[in-house]
């Protein structure tokens, strides 16, 4: 965690949008900045529980680490995306209304559209006022409000984590480390399949090793990328290119055309591996042409690289 905590230095902090009751600041800031990572995830997310369901022969339970107001259960249970969300939040309609206002309005508005999703949602973060707002509105079946970084897990957490069948991260690897999936998977009687979104910047070595413990094999989709947002502002840019140049890994076609990239790993028990691998399970289209800001990237000038503002 120590070096994540380097890392986590060179990247923009977004903390405070967390800590409100419900998410307007989360979509203003991060909507502002293109962040498109649920919806690209989803796709793959969603054939990914069509094959444990086709296995195992049951609905599955998702385990969102690091849900905050439950995205990922909105954009995949329901009709919506990020960007419908991001302007239904930017009305001034819906800038008026109390936070207990746009709780009701938000448990409305959700349930008026079809459930198409494969799998239901419990959700961990360590922010209540977003996991009470998901579970309000019911995108979340059920809430741990936890920082397992520091604490232990109570009995009470465990009930409801050990509940799960599959445990899904589309940005949290980074922020908690392997001692937080420890914890997690210590509390499960069967084997869960793991789906891990992680940025390009931080290595997923440790969390290899605590699933190879748990009796579960790690794949890493080779074949794509998926881009998470823009850059916030020139200096996150270069000091996240710097970081990932420090590490070995070539930023070229990716964080150096001003876009955060993550990449997928599914951890699974090995007879479930052997039914099919990671590459025959997903199809994966690009999200690079979907970015609709200004974005900086590096440039190669005679003068050496530079920064530069793109279209």
């Amino acid at each position: 965690m120590k070096d994540f905590s380097a890392i986590n230095a060179s990247k923009a902090n977004f903390d405070d949008i967390y800590v409100m009751p419900d998410p307007r600041a989360y979509f203003s800031i991060l909507g502002a900045l293109d962040y498109i990572i649920p919806d690209l995830a989803d796709p793959v997310v969603r054939q990914i529980l069509t094959a444990y369901s086709k296995i195992h022969d049951r609905r599955p339970r998702v385990l969102d680490v690091g849900c905050s107001y439950g995205i990922n259960a909105a954009v995949h249970r329901f009709p919506v995306n990020v960007d419908l969300l991001r302007r239904r939040y930017a009305s001034a309609d819906m800038a008026a209304v109390s936070p207990d206002e746009l709780m009701t309005l938000d448990k409305n508005f959700f349930e008026s559209w079809p459930d198409i999703g494969a799998a239901d949602f419990i959700g961990l973060d360590i922010s209540g006022k977003a996991v009470n707002y998901a579970k309000q509105v019911g995108l979340l079946q059920d809430g741990i409000v936890a920082n397992l970084e520091q604490d232990r897990i109570t009995a009470a957490q465990a009930k409801v984590a050990g509940s799960a069948d599959v445990i899904l991260s589309t940005g949290c690897i980074g922020y908690v480390s392997e001692k937080t999936y420890t914890q997690l998977l210590n509390t499960m009687s069967r084997r869960p399949w793991v789906i891990s979104f992680v940025l390009r910047m931080f290595s997923y070595n440790g969390f290899e090793k605590v699933m190879q413990a748990h009796g579960l094999v790690t794949e890493r989709l080779a074949s794509a990328t998926f881009v998470q947002r823009r850059f916030r502002d020139q200096e996150e840019m270069e000091n996240t290119v710097s970081t990932l140049a420090r590490l070995g890994i070539d930023p070229s076609g990716f964080e150096a055309d001003g876009m955060i990239h993550a990449e997928l790993y599914l951890s699974r028990p090995p007879e479930d591996v052997r039914q099919a691998s990671l590459d025959e399970l997903v199809t994966v289209t690009s999200g690079r042409n979907r970015l609709t800001g200004a974005r900086y990237v590096r440039v190669e000038t005679a003068d050496g690289p530079q920064v530069a503002l793109a279209p």
